[in-house]
């Protein structure tokens, strides 16, 4: 029983770590769609950004059975991803105008940015969820009681982990918000991983076992998280110094 537990404190360390990496890209996207707003709207657009965050999770979690059999599912949250982010960066380039992004922005109300930052977060949801059960699903099952057909062992360590990086959410949207109003910059790598974790998405749905265009075992493979996490990051901390530069430039 000792050698269970230390399994399941061991997984759910790394589920933790994990769901607070893509917590962090979570509350980017939602920093970037919200700061256009007011300061008090920007703030009650979070707060209904992250409710639909848990939410979203909460019932991902049930539904991880079915998330991870049709692959439609994660082809529609890898489009919407892909969409939004690839949309914000042809704006951002090729429609320079200040005042045509003044209009953009206004046309932007509150509620269509919350509808913006919903549709984001389920999206996440599903990458989310997919990554955890991934790793959960290797855990010796406890006792014969199932919860949205997971042993209710893993989707305990599950819903923990996803718990803990809703509260990292909490906190680093706020973060961001701020840091984008410093380094305006960082839009472009936010949404750069926006569309690369569309990317991950779109790889999960090509490599399902029902559609199989690439091989099934790729996007499971360590290779592939290694390529992922390491342009990941690449993206984060290129667009972290490119904006540090810029406003030392500016300064």
């Amino acid at each position: 029983m000792e050698t269970i537990l230390l399994e399941y404190a061991w997984v759910l360390l790394v589920l933790v770590f994990l769901e607070g990496l893509l917590a962090a890209d979570n509350a980017v996207v939602m920093a970037v769609m919200v700061k256009h707003l007011p300061r008090e709207q920007q703030k009650k657009a979070l707060f209904y950004g992250l409710f639909g965050a848990f939410v979203f999770r909460f019932i991902a979690l049930f539904l991880i059975t079915i998330l991870a059999k049709y692959w439609q599912i994660q082809a529609i949250g890898a489009a919407y991803l892909l969409f939004i982010s690839i949309k914000h960066l042809y704006d951002n380039h090729f429609k320079k105008d200040e005042e045509e992004e003044m209009k953009e922005g206004k046309g932007s109300g509150f509620w269509m940015t919350v509808l913006k930052v919903e549709l984001a977060d389920i999206a996440f949801a599903i990458d989310s969820m997919l990554a955890a059960v991934a790793i959960a699903i290797t855990l010796p099952h406890i006792g014969d009681f199932d919860i949205g057909g997971i042993n209710a062992g893993p989707f305990a360590v599950m819903f923990l982990g996803g718990f803990v990086g809703l509260i990292i959410m909490r906190f680093a949207a706020q973060w961001f918000v701020k840091v984008l109003a410093d380094y305006p910059s960082l839009e472009t790598a936010a949404f750069l991983i926006v569309g690369w974790v569309g990317v991950k998405l779109a790889v999960l749905a090509l490599g399902h076992e029902k559609l199989a265009i690439i091989d099934p075992h790729f996007p499971h493979s360590t290779t592939w998280k290694i390529i992922f996490w390491v342009v990941l990051l690449s993206i984060a901390i290129g667009g972290y110094v490119t904006g540090v530069a810029k406003k030392k430039k500016e300064a």
